[in-house]
């Protein structure tokens, strides 16, 4: 009999558990290990499902008999498990790539440093609205392993971070799409940009002439990374006005034009759902990726107009005295917290934290807060562990125990042009019912000042 070849899945969050569901599924003897805490819905799967899992620890023995680890991207390369994993020479794949292997869906993978989740959900919305069987996954919606598992569909809308693009080789993407590239998770690339920039364009890996990669024609760090790449995938770059080689623009009547090989439409800019520049752009994304589908040209015009975004994450609430505010409630984890935090402005950012600690683990995210957060509210009826462990870390620190002074130590310390971000990194339970009623509760008194 021949012996099943070992998986080792690291990270108990929603990919790795897809990841492990999968492998499973198609004849891998399966261990999942989380140095940190896996959520109680996770462990409630890898139970059901029979799989061998561990948390709060890494056995090293176990892990270094692997044939292949599949790796959650919150898992940076220079910890001390993936240095020896990597020692030992064991390929170290993405749930992402992993899943790639056992579906021939078509694939619309988006990336960029801000912007990609609105433009991942959007196109998500014009694909489903039209009809096409359309799973969502990646950063948002359920892993694209557990789907290909259980759940498969005809094409899939991805949202991939750089640490996704990192660990994936044979995927390919049929249509990728890069909408823009700014310095950021710089201590994950050694400081250098060029790293970080290389991870990105690790989208446009495998694709073949009748493949499209949509991006951003404006933007200067793509446009130079482009003269030293080459792909073989048809180019749609989009801008605000009319350039050559364009494929999406506004022209002078203000209708959004868009143009491919396939499919050409306009719009007019008034009528699109979502405003300002960005979403201009993230909407040109969206269109161009519907055309490439062959999305009937009313369908997209229909989806771009009523698209409203997921309530409680990342939803625009209102602009008060100059400053934003963010609903972002369901971030009840520290990754959740960790994409909000890379969609925000670079600097200028006021954090609302807390709830019910579930084990939490806030390295994760202290590169970006260190670098955009000029202060942070801590909102529960126990702060002592988010106090302690952000003391000294972030130039204002508040320690408040209701939803009406956490409101007022932003208020105080938030000026003009400033972003507030509801994004807590925790369950809700210990204020609130559950993270909609804390979201609420949020918009509501943002409304009221």
């Amino acid at each position: 009999m021949e012996t099943k070849k070992k998986l080792v899945v690291l990270g108990g969050g929603e990919s790795g558990v897809g990841a492990a569901v999968l492998g499973k599924d198609k004849g891998w003897d399966v261990f999942l290990s989380d140095y940190g805490t896996v959520a109680p819905r996770y462990a409630e799967v890898l139970d059901r499902e029979g799989i061998e899992w561990e948390q709060g620890t890494h056995t090293m023995e176990r892990i270094l008999s692997a044939d292949e680890v599949v790796k959650s991207p919150g898992i940076s390369p220079k910890t001390p498990v993936m240095k020896a994993i990597a020692e030992k020479g064991i390929p170290v794949v993405s749930e992402i790539e992993f899943a790639g292997r056992y579906t021939d869906a078509k694939m619309v993978c988006i990336t960029g440093s801000n912007g990609k989740t609105t433009t991942t959900l959007l196109t998500y919305h014009i694909l489903r609205d039209a009809g096409l069987d359309v799973g969502l996954a990646g950063n948002v919606g359920k892993s694209l392993a557990l789907q290909v598992a259980r759940d498969p569909h005809k094409v899939y809308v991805i949202e991939l971070s750089s640490f996704q693009l990192e660990n994936m080789y044979s995927f390919k993407a049929n249509v990728a799409v890069m909408l823009n590239i700014t310095p950021d998770h710089l201590d994950r690339y050694d400081y250098k940009m060029e790293n970080y920039v290389a991870a990105k364009f690790r989208i446009l890996r495998n694709q073949t002439p009748t493949d499209a990669f949509i991006y951003w024609q404006d933007d200067p760090v793509i446009a130079a990374q482009l003269k030293q790449v080459t792909t073989e995938a048809m180019m749609l770059p989009f801008a605000e006005a009319f350039e050559p080689g364009c494929h999406a623009w506004v022209d002078g009547d203000d209708d959004v034009v868009f143009e491919t090989n396939v499919e050409s439409m306009k719009m007019p800019r008034a009528q699109l759902s979502l405003n300002g520049l960005h979403n201009l752009y993230n909407s040109m994304a969206a269109g161009l990726s519907a055309c490439l589908l062959d999305v009937r040209k009313d369908d997209i015009r229909r989806a771009l107009g009523d698209f409203e975004g997921v309530e409680h994450r990342l939803e625009y609430v209102a602009t008060v005295d100059g400053v934003r505010y963010i609903n972002d409630s369901k971030a009840t984890n520290v990754n959740s917290t960790w994409y909000a935090l890379e969609s925000m402005p670079r600097s200028g950012v006021v954090l609302i934290l807390g709830g019910t600690d579930k084990g939490n683990d806030y390295t994760e995210i202290e590169p970006l807060v260190r670098s955009k957060v000029k202060a942070i509210v801590c909102m529960g009826k126990d702060n002592a562990k988010l106090m302690d462990f952000w003391q000294g870390k972030v130039p204002a620190l508040f320690d408040t125990h209701s939803l009406s002074d956490a409101i007022a130590a932003c208020r105080s310390v938030a000026v003009e042009g400033d972003t507030v971000l509801l994004s807590p990194c925790c369950a809700s339970f210990d204020l609130f019912k559950n993270y909609e009623n804390r979201g609420e509760l949020f918009k509501q008194a943002v409304k009221s000042l």
